[in-house]
């Protein structure tokens, strides 16, 4: 199975969001991200880019989300 770390830019600044994302679904400027196990998690923002072989996803945005 292969996964995705998800990682949040804002500025200059990455960190990491969260991991083990089995799905994205994007709706407008919101990112939904869902994973087997937890509750669904809404990003603000837009995707920067994905590497597949890192499994990474770079979503941009204002914040960091709480």
């Amino acid at each position: 199975m292969c996964q995705a770390k998800i990682f949040i830019k804002v500025g200059d600044e990455e960190r990491e969001y969260c991991k083990d994302i089995d799905e994205m679904e994007l709706k407008e400027d919101k990112i939904i991200l869902k994973s087997l196990f937890e509750e669904p998690k809404i990003v603000k923002g837009k995707i920067k880019y994905i590497n597949f072989l890192k499994a990474k996803v770079v979503i941009e945005s204002d914040e960091f989300p709480k």
